[in-house]
């Protein structure tokens, strides 16, 4: 199910960053944390760690600085399920820096019980599409004023983490009628398919409309995260036999972070594009290449988080 492809792409090609300002979401620990360190040994202005728990996001930084003694890494507290979470984080974003390269939305959650957001949305749309939707339209301003003065050299980034599990989407690819329910009678990976559907979309709707900053969206693959305790969550009989196949099938987070590394430092990379292990692009699925799915998601989107104020 989560092939891997040659090895196209190393935490050696990372170019230079000076300069650079950066923002990952979930970086206390697996692919955020492994991605912090890799971008943090090329030299960056600033990294912000955004996580829900101080405690662990310090915990973190401490270890990537003892491998990076010279990175500057700051604590965001972000909480994904909370638009104004999500707001508050943002406004701290924009008043301590006028500048942000790369937006690395890495975040996410998989297979959880049933349940909602702060704000309403079943939880998995709403913390892995809509927290991070709104993040990225608050910050759009400071990414767009970054490639505006960086004239023709101007290298801005938002990158998406979808996965290969954008396929076990519903029917129709969307069900956003019912997004504002805790969609319980939908079995909890196609709520998952759902969430995964949308950050493709909704990067190829970014892309199209803000030409200066290239937009991509990765799965990062079969990767031993902690993503694996929603399913544990869903199903607790099962914990020990995921935990078995991903000792056995799961690659670690530094090959893992690989293609998220790549598509927000490689000049290769393609704004629109959709990619997966190592770094090979790929059409996803039928609905992911449905350009009236892109509209209809940022519609939707759009009025959302319009009604909500923000």
């Amino acid at each position: 199910m989560f092939g891997f492809g040659a090895t196209a792409f190393k935490a050696e090609d990372i170019p230079d960053l000076s300069g650079k300002v950066i923002l990952v979401t979930g970086g206390n620990s697996g692919l955020g944390a492994e991605s912090i360190l890799q971008l943090a040994k090329h030299n960056p202005s600033k990294i912000y760690l955004a996580a829900r728990t101080e405690a662990k996001a310090n915990t973190a930084i401490a270890a990537i600085k003892e491998k990076v003694p010279n990175a500057t890494i700051t604590f965001l507290e972000l909480d994904l399920g909370s638009l104004a979470s999500v707001k508050k984080a943002a406004d701290a974003v924009t008043q301590s820096t006028g500048r942000l390269d790369i937006l690395l939305n890495n975040a996410g959650i998989m297979a959880t019980p049933a349940g909602l957001t702060k704000d309403g949305y079943e939880i998995q749309f709403g913390t892995n599409h809509m927290g991070h939707a709104l993040l990225t339209r608050l910050l759009l301003p400071t990414l767009q004023k970054t490639a505006k003065e960086q004239g023709a050299n101007a290298d801005v980034r938002i990158v998406n983490l979808s996965s290969k599990g954008h396929g076990w989407a519903p029917k129709g690819g969307l069900v956003l009628d019912q997004c504002k329910t805790d969609m319980a009678s939908t079995a909890t990976f196609v709520r998952y398919g759902q969430s995964k559907l949308a950050n493709i979309l909704y990067t190829k709707a970014l892309a199209a409309r803000y030409p200066a900053i290239r937009c991509v969206s990765v799965h990062p693959g079969a990767v031993d995260t902690g993503l694996v305790r929603g399913p544990g969550q869903s199903w607790p009989i099962l914990v020990w036999p995921m935990w078995f196949v991903i000792q056995f099938s799961a690659v670690n987070v530094a090959h893992g972070a690989l293609t998220q590394l790549f598509a927000a430092t490689s000049k290769d990379a393609k704004t629109g594009a959709y990619y997966v292990p190592t770094a090979q692009e790929n059409a996803g699925s039928a609905y992911a290449q449905d350009e009236k799915l892109v509209d209809v998601l940022w519609d939707y989107t759009e009025k959302e988080l319009n009604a909500a104020g923000y």
